[in-house]
C-alpha cells in the first residue's frame, strides 16, 4: 500500500508547484495553422525552428484575401535576410529581414491566467497538462495570450491583436524535438547567387517574423 500513497504524494506535490515561464526546447518542428479575425488569412504550415542558430523555414499552403497560395520562406535573422524558394524551378528571391529573432518563450514578466488539462483527466494518458500565460505585445500594441504544455514548455496555441488582421490564432501540432533533416534551414544550392532586393516580404508573413 505504501507505493500508491508514494505515488498520489509525489503528484499533488507536482500540481502544487506554481508554474513558472519557461523556453521551448531550442530545437523544434511540427505544423501549424494561423487564422485572423477579419478572415483575410488561414494558413496551414510545416515549420523547422532553430533557436541556437536562429533560422525558421516555413512551408505554407492557405489563402490570403480569398486567394490560395503556397510559400517556402527561411528566415536567417543572424543574416538579416530571408530567402523565399521556389523549388518547382530551383530559384529564389533574397529579401532583407528587418526584425529581431524571437525565441520560442514565456516571457519572465507573463502573468499566469490559469493551468488546465486537455482532453480529460480521468486516466492516464488521457489528457495533457498545459499553462495559459498573457502579457503585453513587446512593442505595446496589445496583449497576447500563450499556452504551454507543464512538461516540455511545448507551444500549443497563441493569441494576440493586430491593426490589420484583428485577432491572430495560430495552433501548434505534431511538435517534435529536434530537426530531422538540418539541410532544410540552409539555402539550397541554387540560391547561392540570388542578391537581396529591397521589398517587403509578403504581408502576411508579418505574422510569423514579429511573433514567433
Amino acid at each position: 500500500m505504501r507505493l500508491p500513497v508514494l505515488l498520489t504524494c509525489l503528484l499533488a506535490a507536482c500540481l502544487a508547484e506554481k508554474p513558472h515561464p519557461c523556453a521551448s526546447p531550442p530545437l523544434l518542428s511540427g505544423a501549424l495553422t494561423v487564422s485572423t479575425q477579419n478572415e483575410k488569412l488561414w494558413t496551414y504550415a510545416r515549420y523547422l525552428y532553430d533557436a541556437l542558430g536562429h533560422r525558421v523555414r516555413l512551408l505554407e499552403l492557405g489563402t490570403y484575401q480569398n486567394k490560395s497560395f503556397t510559400y517556402d520562406a527561411l528566415l536567417l535573422y543572424r543574416e538579416a535576410a530571408m530567402y523565399e524558394i521556389h523549388a518547382h524551378n530551383r530559384t529564389c528571391q533574397k529579401k532583407p529581414l528587418k526584425v529581431e529573432f524571437h525565441p520560442m518563450a514565456v516571457p519572465k514578466d507573463a502573468s499566469l491566467l490559469g493551468q488546465a488539462v486537455l482532453g480529460s483527466s480521468s486516466g492516464p494518458g488521457q489528457g495533457l497538462l498545459v499553462n495559459t500565460w498573457t502579457g503585453d505585445l513587446p512593442d505595446k500594441s496589445g496583449k497576447y495570450m500563450t499556452t504551454v504544455t507543464e512538461f516540455g514548455c511545448i507551444p500549443v496555441s497563441t493569441a494576440y491583436h493586430t491593426k490589420e488582421f484583428g485577432w491572430v490564432a495560430t495552433s501548434f501540432f505534431n511538435n517534435v524535438i529536434g530537426v530531422e533533416d538540418p539541410d532544410l534551414l540552409n539555402p539550397p544550392s541554387y540560391c547561392s547567387d540570388a542578391e537581396i532586393k529591397e521589398e517587403e516580404p509578403a504581408d502576411f508573413l508579418s505574422l510569423f517574423m514579429n511573433k514567433n
